[in-house]
């Protein structure tokens, strides 16, 4: 896909001849500064180096060496034969609870799943502890990649009782939409966040160096009666993921 930009937005990414800044780091930084402006957005495509040599009078080195730094920065992804698109970026506040495709929903971004596991299973001793289960209990495990409009953005394990989810094979996208529709919603969250290092294996799935930092986020899911309805644990990639909270004052 096109980046369908205009004449005016390509001229804004114009390098200046008299300045020592090499030019291929002007134009990455001006191309950064349409990204987080919201010029331009999540899925949308970025112009060819074709199109930025001709429009901006640059060589296809300078082009291609100025794409590569905007991708070194995690604010673009490049698909082989499709072009190079803008990341999609995440930004949850802390004072709502809702699930990932909800959040992604109300930004007009697509939401989507890919399945490395949903099968049910005897509850382990950390999952008796952690969500206060009887002994013999039995948890639906779904674990997942999580994507924005295709791209990888967290690894989610999650545990729910048989008793509220028997079959993990219904859930297609949304978990909360499925709790909901069943008349058992998620109705208060605890969250804790922290910060790990990505096992070899967690990095391969989201695509990064082994050992990088990643936001590891835990979440107990409460339904209206108190008892715990959802284990979710995600390793999260924080070039993708931004948590906003708003914080009052009082002032005499």
């Amino acid at each position: 896909m096109a980046n369908n930009a205009s004449a005016g937005e390509m001229d804004l990414l114009r390098p200046d001849s008299q300045d020592p800044t090499p030019l291929y780091m002007q134009v990455a930084r001006k191309v950064r500064a349409h990204i987080e402006s919201g010029r331009w957005t999540a899925a949308q495509g970025l112009p060819s180096e074709r199109q930025l040599v001709v429009a901006l009078s640059i060589s296809r080195v300078t082009a291609r060496k100025a794409i590569q730094q905007v991708t070194e920065w995690g604010l673009v992804v490049r698909r082989h034969g499709s072009g190079t698109y803008v990341v999609p970026r995440l930004q949850q506040p802390l004072s709502r609870l809702s699930g990932f495709s909800e959040e992604l929903k109300l930004r007009g971004i697509s939401a989507g799943s890919i399945w490395l596991e949903r099968k049910t299973a005897h509850a382990s001793p950390e999952e008796i502890m952690a969500m206060g289960l009887g002994s013999g209990a039995s948890v639906s495990r779904l674990k997942r990649l999580r994507t924005a409009d295709g791209t990888v953005m967290a690894i989610e394990l999650c545990r729910v009782p048989t008793r509220y989810l028997d079959d993990p094979l219904r859930i297609e996208s949304s978990l909360y939409e499925y709790l909901d529709k069943q008349g058992i919603p998620v109705v208060r969250a605890l969250q804790r966040m922290s910060a790990t290092n990505a096992t070899a294996e967690q990095a391969h799935l989201l695509s990064i160096a082994p050992n990088t930092a990643v936001l590891f986020i835990t979440r107990v899911g409460y339904g209206r009666d108190n008892q715990i309805i959802e284990l979710t644990h995600s390793y999260c990639r924080p070039d993708y993921y931004e948590f906003v909270a708003e914080l009052t004052r009082s002032v005499q």
